[in-house]
């Protein structure tokens, strides 16, 4: 998603990066957050769907801007929602105060393109709404968690983002565009598949999975996949492959010298502390901790 990241640095030249996935492992969507400083903001046409939530944000700031010949003047205060869908020339947009700790979520067409096969009818990005200040938890909710991904990555961070990309995708259209997707079956995935997804997850904990692997040996597209995979097993396959690779590290500490760096990169976590702080959220202790209580 490099070019997404690109269009952040031409579209926002003087707003300053916080965090950003451009080193990430992530497909189909990348995030930033910027603090953005009052003035104009030279409006690029986006090749990609924009949505933006203000994390922090301001209490009497507001963002002014016009697109489809439509004005728009909407206060920034926490919580807020704007969507720039693609094609959208924006003709002008302003920033009354300096703006701190903005998230800017960049959808793909090919995210848009797998929903389409999925409901067997063209779905276009083109289609959704040029909105600004919706009320829309689902839409926040998902903005906050990719905000926390990006604070803190996880060892399951890049299937996580392909599940909320798919996800919000089908959302986005379905709320915004006025194409109602239902889908004509409910998914299910058999007790074969489902071991042979299993069976994968297992031999390949200490290496990258991503949706798009599982939903192949699964046979289905990659949203029903995920919906039938939590169907059947009570979680999503980013929290079912988080918990295996926390278990696999129980297990390395208490039966194994292997050192915590070590222990965290066969897991597939960033780092050392990401590791930790992860280990002690799911267990309630560290991990130097758990291995002398094994004896280790």
């Amino acid at each position: 998603m490099a070019s997404v990241h690109d269009f952040g640095r031409r579209k926002f030249p003087r707003g300053e990066v916080l965090l950003s996935s451009g080193r990430r492992n992530w497909s189909g969507m990348a995030a930033e957050v910027r603090n953005h400083p009052a003035g104009e903001i030279p409006p690029p046409v986006p090749q990609q769907m924009e949505i933006t939530l203000a994390l922090s944000g301001s209490p009497t700031g507001r963002v002014e801007r016009r697109g489809n010949g439509e004005w728009q003047d909407t206060p920034a205060r926490p919580g807020t929602l704007w969507l720039c869908p693609i094609g959208v020339v924006e003709e002008s947009i302003r920033i009354t105060e300096d703006l701190s700790s903005i998230l800017h979520i960049f959808i793909g067409h090919e995210v848009f393109k797998e929903v389409s096969r999925t409901v067997s009818r063209a779905v276009s990005p083109e289609s959704i709404a040029y909105r600004a200040g919706i009320d829309d938890e689902f839409v926040r909710q998902v903005g906050y968690r990719i905000s926390a991904e990006l604070e803190e990555e996880t060892c399951v961070g890049g299937l996580l983002v392909d599940s909320l990309s798919s996800a919000m995708a089908a959302h986005l259209v379905a709320t915004y565009s006025g194409a109602l997707l239902q889908d004509r079956e409910n998914p299910r995935i058999d007790q074969v598949r489902m071991r042979r997804v299993v069976d994968y997850i297992n031999d390949n904990l200490d290496a990258d999975i991503s949706l798009a692997d599982l939903s192949e040996i699964a046979c289905l597209s990659h949203h029903h996949f995920a919906r039938a995979f939590r169907s059947a097993v009570g979680v999503p396959p980013h929290r079912f492959i988080s918990t295996l690779r926390l278990k696999r590290a129980q297990d390395l500490l208490a039966h194994t010298q292997a050192n915590l760096a070590d222990i965290a990169f066969a897991c597939r976590f960033s780092s050392q502390s990401t590791f930790t702080r992860a280990f002690r959220r799911h267990m309630g202790l560290s991990p130097g901790e758990y291995r002398r209580k094994a004896g280790r």
